[in-house]
């Protein structure tokens, strides 16, 4: 019988990278003021190795908790298989999942959020990019853009 241990395989970066980059969504995970913690889904795009950027309300709860304190953790599952193993009569589930922590900032340069808002669009709706510019045009000035600078590696594991 395998361990624990050799099913879940530690993945480098760049897998851990490729796992985010899959997942419909990347949870992102805060602390509120009061100190109590805050995640939720949100969908990121990723410019390079280092830097997620999502987008948002330029109020909110979550600009709240940035501010009070800019740390994060990112956590993604871009498989989730569950399955009966028949030989081993034994529940289990196949997955690929990636961790990571980074610091949050707002992004105030136009031209980044441009830049950061293209790669959201071009990820999540890119048969409508040649809408992009009007769109920009019309909400630039009222979309916060956040800027996810990773401060340590990301992490992968998976079950095959």
């Amino acid at each position: 019988m395998r361990t624990m241990r050799k099913i879940n395989r530690r993945k480098d970066a760049a897998w851990a990278l490729e796992v985010f980059d899959k997942a419909p969504y990347v949870t992102v995970s805060m602390t509120r003021p009061d100190g109590s913690p805050y995640g939720l889904p949100l969908s990121l795009a990723r410019k390079d190795d280092r830097t997620f950027y999502f987008h948002c309300a330029r109020k909110g709860e979550k600009l709240d908790c940035l501010a009070a304190n800019p740390v994060v953790s990112l956590s993604a599952v871009s498989r989730c298989t569950p399955k009966y193993e028949e030989d081993k009569q034994n529940f289990t589930e196949y997955y690929h999942s990636a961790i990571a922590v980074g610091r949050a900032e707002a992004v105030t340069d136009p031209s980044e959020k441009t830049e950061a808002l293209r790669l959201i669009c071009a990820r999540f709706l890119p048969r409508y990019m040649d809408r992009f510019d009007a769109a920009i045009a019309r909400s630039l000035d009222i979309t916060a853009v956040i800027r996810i600078t990773l401060t340590e590696p990301p992490v992968g594991k998976c079950k095959p």
